[in-house]
């Protein structure tokens, strides 16, 4: 931890040095509304029985408004199911930070979203039909409150770091207990990518998460790949998980897409009462497939088929049949 404070130090002055050689130029301050709206209507089928609803599961109001050419200040709240299918609405404040960016340097203080699962979630690409690998399985928070640093050191090779709260957005805590991390990410070639990253929260126990990406981006066509473990999830000893997400889609036109994924969720060491591993019951496989459908700019819809998998046999299969829609503007 202390090597990764000293590390955030070094890239903070550096910044503040960068920063200081910017020369004024006239500019014009403005700024925009930020709205997002997810929702749907889904049935669930499994062993024989069958469940419909219709959900808003998020929705996120905020403005971001550029006082100079580098310097720019965002507000946003979350109104979401902080318990993912409880049907109760809460607001937190997802964003209240100050961000300074050049060409080379981008740096973000106060509550501030994280690299944690960002590039996974840009190369998935649906975030308003499910979450990114690691956000849905709770390896992380996609906001918390800190610093983080991005510095791009070549068009090839760029890394980042951050100091946060290591609570998320939705539990802001003041102890004394932090979160440490730092990410690598390689572009060997046009629209090829390749990540690396690691953070650390230590109290008594040290919880330890290593991620790694891989991905193919281009105009009509985009696959992804990425590995997960964490160590001691909630600084409790030997409660281990990991899993692997695989992802694709096809752009059919400007408007059509088609996609698919695959998720694998498994858990080691610690056992529970009934000798099963601790995160047993949330084990499986999860399968998704639909396409998209974007009638006008800011407005997307998708019909797509789920189904998970429990590692529990005794289980039966869950199949669920989706509608979703995403409003921005």
């Amino acid at each position: 931890m202390r090597k990764l404070f000293s590390l955030a130090t070094a890239f903070t002055l550096s910044a503040f040095s960068l920063m200081a050689q910017e020369t004024t130029e006239e500019f014009k301050p403005s700024g925009k509304p930020i709205v997002t709206i997810f929702s749907n209507a889904h049935s669930t089928f499994v062993d024989e029985t069958n469940t419909s609803a219709f959900e808003i599961q998020r929705a996120q109001f905020g403005y971001e408004y550029l006082y100079t050419k580098n310097f720019s200040g965002t507000i946003i709240f979350d109104v979401c199911d902080p318990n993912s299918g409880e049907l109760e609405m809460d607001a937190f404040l997802r964003a209240a930070a100050l961000t300074y960016k050049t060409d080379k340097l981008l740096v973000n203080f106060g509550m501030i979203g994280l690299y944690e699962f960002k590039y996974q979630e840009k190369q998935w690409g649906y975030r308003y039909i499910m979450k990114s690998f690691q956000d849905e399985y709770k390896f992380g928070s996609t906001a918390d409150l800190g610093l983080t640093i991005e510095y791009k050191f070549a068009d090839f090779i760029s890394a980042d770091v951050a100091i946060v709260n290591g609570e998320g957005y939705k539990k802001v805590q003041s102890d004394d207990t932090y979160k440490g991390a730092m990410g690598i990410t390689v572009t060997p070639l046009k629209n090829l990518d390749f990540r690396a990253y690691y953070s650390l929260m230590k109290t008594d126990t040290s919880q330890q998460s290593f991620a790694f990406f891989a991905g193919y981006k281009s105009e009509r066509f985009r696959v992804g790949g990425e590995y997960n473990i964490q160590k001691n999830h909630d600084l409790i000893n030997n409660q281990d998980y990991s899993g692997i997400s695989m992802y694709s889609s096809v752009s059919i036109s400007k408007k059509i897409s088609i996609f698919g994924r695959f998720d694998h969720l498994t858990s080691t060491n610690k056992l529970n009462e009934d000798g099963d591993t601790w995160n047993y019951k949330k084990n499986g496989e999860a399968y998704i497939i639909g396409f998209e459908y974007a009638p006008i700019k800011g407005v997307k819809f998708s019909p797509n088929f789920r189904g998970w998998k429990p590692a529990d046999d005794t289980k039966g299969f869950i199949s669920s049949i989706y509608l979703n829609c995403e409003i921005k503007f």
